[in-house]
């Protein structure tokens, strides 16, 4: 039996993500911060249990794993995909709103893998743990000066940790999702100004759907994946290639 803890999982990326992981046959526990999301997504899921988490609060990430232990008697996967996007020019950003973003994003990460790897490197079979960055890991657009800081400090962050937890026989790897159709896209893609200038600069010329990041954490998770640590996985339809 092999047990998933996804963050995030009320909608988007991480709602597919659990779907995803479920379907392979993997117990589920769907957390995130509104927990009317959590149980919805974990109520179409085969076994799956809902979890109402702040990523950001140490309490509340030693209480998911806690309760996945008491669940189920392991953890196996994370998939840490909570996150939030806040645009902002850098010249008029304020300070609260830069720390709200970094927390969520790199330090709720941080402190979702810390917890996870912590029970992992107690198991003879190790773990996974996948972050989720984006294409703003490497690049930079205007007006996402916290978001673009939050998503190179995931990058990194995740390479950190491949090398500190390797030794346990813990694998993390880091996705880098392009434009992807999410609740937090929504507004950018139905602009009819801004979603023609996105979705061209993109070769493939269209939004990624969920299930297509999904798909790319359930192989870094699996057995597939085995030697592959400490990798950043663009999923962007081509972004960066071009």
């Amino acid at each position: 039996m092999t047990v998933s803890l996804v963050t995030g999982a009320g909608s988007g990326i991480g709602a597919a993500t659990a779907t995803a992981l479920a379907a392979r046959g993997d117990k589920v526990v769907c957390v995130d911060l509104d927990g009317a999301r959590a149980a919805a997504t974990a109520a179409d899921l085969d076994g799956a249990i809902a979890i109402s988490a702040d990523i950001t609060s140490e309490d509340d990430s030693d209480r998911m794993v806690e309760r996945t232990l008491d669940q189920f008697g392991r953890l196996d996967v994370l998939v840490a995909c909570a996150g939030i996007e806040i645009s902002g020019n850098a010249l008029d950003v304020d300070v609260a709103t830069f720390r709200q973003v970094v927390d969520v994003n790199l330090t709720g990460s941080f402190l979702s893998a810390q917890r996870a790897a912590r029970v992992m490197r107690n198991q003879d079979a190790g773990g996974a743990i996948v972050l989720i960055g984006s294409i703003n890991s490497q690049i930079a657009l205007p007006g996402a000066t916290a978001y673009c800081s939050s998503k190179g400090g995931v990058l990194m962050l995740g390479r950190a940790l491949a090398v500190d937890l390797a030794p346990f026989g813990i694998r993390v790897n880091i996705i880098g999702p392009g434009v992807t159709d999410t609740p937090m896209s929504a507004e950018m893609l139905a602009d009819p100004e801004l979603a023609p200038t996105f979705l061209g600069r993109i070769p493939l010329r269209r939004a990624a759907d969920p299930a297509e990041i999904a798909n790319a954490a359930a192989f870094l998770t699996s057995a597939d994946a085995s030697y592959v640590n400490g990798a950043y996985l663009p999923v962007d339809g081509g972004w960066l290639a071009g």
